[in-house]
């Protein structure tokens, strides 16, 4: 049971971290095309 619980706790950082790599990923991909564009993001 006590393995069952940490392996439960040490998954929530590496989906956290999946997350903001993929918002990260798509920000900077915005970036480039606004900046391909001449536009400003805000």
């Amino acid at each position: 049971m006590t393995f069952l619980l940490t392996l439960y706790v040490l998954v929530w950082p590496v989906i956290v971290a999946g997350v903001l790599f993929v918002i990260g990923r798509a920000f900077y991909r915005e970036v480039r095309a606004a900046k391909a564009e001449g536009r400003t993001i805000i």
